[in-house]
């Protein structure tokens, strides 16, 4: 150890002369198989078999932890159909905290303390900044609580966080949460989520040497013998040199040093958690712990759905707890009836500022050519925004040639063209199987009011301080989702007809005023159906108003161009004759 010690000393006085180039502490090639670098290189690959809600389980419960914590994963971008509805049923977990004041906040079940949070991936595809994301918490909980039925009309919602491992929206405080909290940290949801990068964003690296006792580092220094013992002076800068954030200009000698030498305080360790890195080779599910490093090898990221294969185990903070990536369970199969060359395109990277389209009278949007809305009013006009990825270029057209673009032959209304094949230029991103399995996914209202949020200064306080209910009309809307993709936002503006006919229908964020959103069974509300592969992939929730928040930029005032104004001579010429 002596030698180590001098060996280091004399690297250190030729560092001055000659610097050395830093490396990291952990000089370890990882070798990875073929599908893995067939992903990380050429972004082809097989996706995996997802496993069932009863395989999670099993692997969640031969956890070593007495503590442990689930960390359910939406997707923001079609939000809330990532959501597994029955996961406490099929995780045999604790319900969820109610809102009565007396309910309890922690609950054991066998010995084992199990709680539940839900953190939205990708949230910077809702809002272009963070504060306007912030705002919208609210709807983000109360389209959340629709979804898990009617057990969650009662239910705490405040461990909700919205997350973008992109930008790094909240990341820090759910890294301090998963660091101070402990245990065992699962990453559950869906494929294609964003459970990897959500993992390599939060997981709190370089954090396995903060609780080093340095009282304990000296008085073992002291203690040797004269021959194999350093000078007081000497020791610390060793310590600081070999325990610097995981690089160093150390070599593996210094290394051996650090991992076998340096001893920690072992008081903040939860006693029921001992014995964490034993006994792995008697686990079937999950796979051995791994040793633990300031800065390990994080997950790989990838658009292939079921990138992650098998569980990833990585401790942190010195035996304080791991936290563990779980493969994603089975989310849609959309994917099998686009062409191989479009699939990975369908994830949507960046936030969309869509175009604003008209759906008139007999005309219907498709989306790539795989997804049909129609508009079922004959007597209204429907403004959809299609917050989806580029592959699915948006397209207007009348109802007779969106049905002969999206199953391939003309339809009855094609005038004497019946059942000839489509010879146009639009193009689809659909398989020529899919289009023989086009259905209708059912009929969706426009039910939720959002006059207050489109009639613009017409509510505004500022300005004319009218009333929503005392306007001559009403606008509806609804978010038409397209599973794994995006959503559609469709508004449309109707004439108020009645009081009795009207007075049902609430504000779509009235909830935030206390009162809850009603949902009317009028048969005057407008009305569209959706037809997708196997009529499936779709669904509905409350309007956003994404387009409100993410619109197109408007440019500052200094740089807008003035309105053109006419010149004098002009007006003069205008003017009627004087009369004398």
């Amino acid at each position: 150890m002596l030698g180590q010690l001098q060996a280091f000393q004399g690297e250190q006085s030729n560092a001055i002369a000659e610097p050395v180039k830093q490396q990291p502490t952990s000089s370890l090639v990882v070798a990875i198989c073929d599908r893995c670098h067939e992903l990380r290189y050429q972004s082809r690959g097989n996706s995996i078999i997802h496993p069932s809600m009863q395989s999670i389980q099993a692997i969640i419960e031969e956890s070593p932890h007495k503590h442990n914590h689930i960390y359910h994963v939406l997707d923001a971008a079609d939000f809330p159909m990532s959501l597994i509805s029955n996961l406490q049923h099929a995780l045999n977990l604790p319900r969820l905290r109610t809102q009565n004041r007396r309910s309890k906040s922690v609950r054991y079940m066998r010995g084992r303390v199990a709680e539940v949070s839900f953190i939205i991936t990708r949230s910077d595809l809702l809002a272009p900044k963070k504060e306007q994301v912030d705002t919208m918490l609210p709807y983000l909980q109360e389209v959340l609580r629709d979804a898990l039925g009617r057990h969650g009309k009662n239910v705490r919602l405040g461990s909700v966080r919205c997350v973008s491992a992109k930008r790094g929206w909240w990341t820090k405080t759910v890294k301090e949460q998963i660091y101070y909290r402990g245990g065992a940290g699962w990453m559950v949801g869906k494929v294609n989520v964003g459970k990897s990068a959500l993992f390599e964003a939060v997981y709190p690296k370089g954090r396995n040497q903060e609780d080093v006792n340095m009282d304990r580092l000296r008085h073992q220094a002291k203690t040797r013998p004269a021959e194999q013992d350093v000078t007081s002076a000497e020791f610390p800068a060793a310590v600081n040199q070999a325990s610097d954030g995981g690089w160093s200009t150390v070599s593996r000698e210094v290394e051996t040093f650090q991992e076998s030498e340096i001893q920690f305080d072992d008081t903040a360790q939860d006693p029921e958690d001992e014995g964490l890195f034993d006994g792995g080779e008697e686990s079937s599910l999950l796979p051995p712990a791994q040793g633990e490093t300031a800065y390990p090898v994080m997950p790989l990221v990838s658009a292939l759905p079921g990138t992650t294969a098998s569980p990833i185990r990585i401790p942190f903070g010195n035996g304080k707890g791991e936290l563990i990536d779980l493969p994603g369970v089975h989310r849609s199969a959309l994917d099998a009836h686009v062409k191989s060359e479009h699939r990975k395109e369908m994830v949507m990277k960046s936030r969309v500022v869509p175009e604003q389209f008209a759906l008139r009278p007999g005309q219907s949007l498709l989306l790539g050519g795989l997804i049909r809305i129609t508009s079922k009013t004959d007597d209204h006009i429907l403004l959809a925004y299609p917050f989806v990825p580029p592959a699915f270029g948006p397209h207007v057209t009348g109802t007779h040639k969106a049905i002969a673009i999206q199953t391939g032959t003309h339809g009855i209304e094609s005038r004497g063209r019946e059942g000839d094949a489509y010879t146009g230029t639009i193009t689809t991103i659909a398989t020529d199987e899919a289009k023989t399995r086009v259905k209708c996914a059912g009929s969706f209202r426009l039910e939720w009011d959002v006059t207050k949020r489109r009639a613009g200064p017409v509510t505004d306080r500022a300005a004319g301080k009218q009333k929503a209910a005392d306007l001559p009309f009403i606008v509806y809307s609804a978010d038409i989702l397209i599973e794994g993709v995006g959503w559609v936002e469709l508004v449309c503006q109707m004439r108020r007809r009645s009081e009795s006919s009207t007075s049902r229908n609430t504000d779509a964020l009235s909830f935030m005023d206390g009162s809850a959103a009603s949902h009317s069974n009028d048969l005057g509300l407008p009305e569209v159906e959706v037809y997708s592969p196997e009529g499936k992939f779709v669904g509905v929730r409350r309007p956003m108003n994404a387009w409100l928040l993410g619109g197109p930029k408007k440019a500052p005032v200094h740089k807008r161009r003035e309105r053109p104004r006419m010149s004098i001579s002009m007006v003069k010429r205008r003017q009627p004759a004087r009369v004398s």
